[in-house]
Formats: C-alpha cells, sequence, structure tokens
C-alpha cells in the first residue's frame, strides 16, 4: 500500500491537475449549462469511470500498447474525434424540443452518462497520462506495485469525480439563467454542437502536432 506522505502527494498534484478546466471539463460544463445539472452529473460520472477503466488498463499493462504502437493510438483518438463531432452534429440538428426532452427523461440521462464513458474511453491521451503519472509515485521494489498503482490511481479518479461534479452544479446553475429566457433552448443547443466540434477539431490538431 502507498505510504501517507505518498498518498497526500498524489491527492495535490492531482487535484492541481484537475482544477484546470480541459477539454473532459468543457464537455461536463456544456452538458450541464445545455440540460442542466443531473445532465452534468451524470457526464462527469461517466467521464470519471472512463478514467477508470483508463487506471485499470494502465495496472494491467494495456496502456504500454497504446504509447507503443502509433496505428494503434492513431486509431483511438481518430474514434474519439468522430464520436465528438457526431455529438455535435446531432445536436445542431435536433429540434427544440428533442432536445429539452432528451435532458429530462431517465433515458436521455443513461445516454448522457454512457457519452461521458465513451469520451473519455476513447482519449488515448488519458490512458499515456496515467502511464506517465502514475510511475512516478511507485516503488518497483514493492511485491505490491500492482495494488499501488490501483489506489493511486483511484485517488486521482475520486478527486477528478468530486472536481467535475463542482462544475457541473455551476454549469446547471448557469444553464438556469439562460433557460430563463425566451430562445434559450435553441441557443444552449447551438453552443453545445459548436462545443462538440470545436473540441474535435481541437483533438484532432493537437493529436497532429504531437505526431510531427
Amino acid at each position: 500500500m502507498p505510504t501517507l506522505e505518498t498518498l497526500t502527494i498524489v491527492a495535490l498534484a492531482s487535484l492541481a491537475l484537475v482544477i484546470v478546466p480541459g477539454p473532459a471539463v468543457i464537455y461536463i460544463l456544456t452538458r450541464s449549462v445545455s440540460q442542466g445539472r443531473a445532465a452534468g452529473l451524470a457526464s462527469a460520472a461517466g467521464v470519471n469511470l472512463g478514467s477508470a477503466i483508463h487506471v485499470l488498463a494502465a495496472v494491467a499493462g494495456l496502456s504500454f500498447v497504446l504509447a507503443g504502437s502509433a496505428t494503434l493510438f492513431n486509431a483511438v483518438r481518430w474514434a474519439g474525434i468522430a464520436y465528438l463531432a457526431w455529438l455535435g452534429i446531432r445536436a445542431l440538428t435536433q429540434s427544440d424540443v428533442e432536445f429539452i426532452a432528451a435532458s429530462t427523461t431517465p433515458t436521455g440521462l443513461r445516454r448522457v452518462f454512457g457519452q461521458g464513458v465513451v469520451v473519455n474511453v476513447l482519449n488515448p491521451k488519458v490512458a499515456v497520462f496515467f502511464l506517465a503519472f502514475l510511475p512516478q509515485f511507485i516503488d518497483p521494489n514493492d511485491p505490491n506495485a500492482a495494488l499501488q498503482s490501483l489506489v493511486l490511481g483511484m485517488t486521482l479518479v475520486v478527486i477528478g469525480l468530486i472536481s467535475d461534479s463542482v462544475y457541473a452544479l455551476i454549469g446547471g446553475s448557469i444553464g438556469d439563467l439562460f433557460r430563463r429566457r425566451p430562445g434559450a433552448a435553441r441557443a444552449t443547443k447551438r453552443a453545445a454542437g459548436l462545443t462538440y466540434l470545436a473540441l474535435a477539431g481541437f483533438a484532432a490538431v493537437t493529436g497532429a502536432r504531437r505526431l510531427s
């Protein structure tokens, strides 16, 4: 098991990492502003379940495959980009009635949760991040190194979930103000669609720079 000192260092480092808004936070904020707190919290839970899957993959050594295979890395990266683009196009082409209804039904919330999982699982940069981050705090001579990795990785996931949930609640409050105004549904729907497309473009450009 990691020492208390190591856990404290990882917790502080994780807090510093997760409070800085990145693509996942923007995704969660977009959901909560456009569809309310419940959708934002569902997105946060889904995104962090995706992170937990990456932690398990890192512990199992699967992330080494993504880090070592440019072809596989690119395949997963473009799958994630395509999925974000699809979310953007779908939001822009939905009717206002469909857009509002999707945020208030149990099926809609389950779908939002699932989309959060997929968005983060299909982000190979998260896998590479855990692969780079976790070993910095692991004692290679410890026979329980895998358990150390799991505990430290899940520490980051829990802190991420708390931080993302706060962002979701903030976004939900902002969304409440927008929804009180006429035409807010159309405006938030367009903003959501354009944000997803922007995230897809950002992922494509930054990924291309990384490989150049």
